[in-house]
């Protein structure tokens, strides 16, 4: 199989993408999470999907027939919201909320993999390496300091 340049910095961008939501998947699952390495690798992997579809090829077709590439990307986030809110969970007998973290986590991994996608590697690894401190190191501070969020 001979891969062209184009399918090997798109192959890249996908392994890319993927390997970084697996790395945000890997501090949730440490942290007994319920969605974990598989379930971010594969948001961040999507998403950096959609985004080299629009951006590589269906923007080639764009304005021939009222095509707007761009609406790849507020889809995304508009679809991930819904499955952030999936993972929320409101316990009346505790008074508390669930989830928020990992949403939120999930909803930062689809922008790595659409950052990916549009070729900013270098954004998305450093926001990674971001949101990996947000979740690891911040919770460990709230652990010292006894100001654990609901989503522990």
């Amino acid at each position: 199989m001979f891969l062209t340049p184009l399918d090997k910095v798109i192959l890249f961008k996908l392994i890319l993408a993927a390997f970084l939501g697996l790395l945000i998947g890997l501090e949730r699952k440490l942290s007994h999470k319920t969605a974990g390495m598989r379930t971010f690798s594969l948001i961040s992997l999507g998403s950096a999907l959609f985004v080299i579809l629009s951006n590589d090829f269906l923007s080639k077709s764009a304005g021939s027939f009222g095509f707007d590439p761009s609406r790849v990307l507020s889809q995304i986030v508009v679809g991930l919201g819904f499955l952030g809110a999936g993972l929320i969970i409101f316990q009346e007998k505790e008074k508390k909320v669930h989830g928020l973290t990992t949403a939120a986590s999930i909803w930062v991994a689809a922008g790595i993999g659409s950052a990916v996608g549009l070729g900013a590697y270098s954004i998305a690894v450093m926001t990674t390496f971001f949101t990996l401190f947000i979740l690891f190191i911040l919770w460990q501070i709230e652990k010292i300091f006894g100001l654990t969020e609901d989503d522990k």
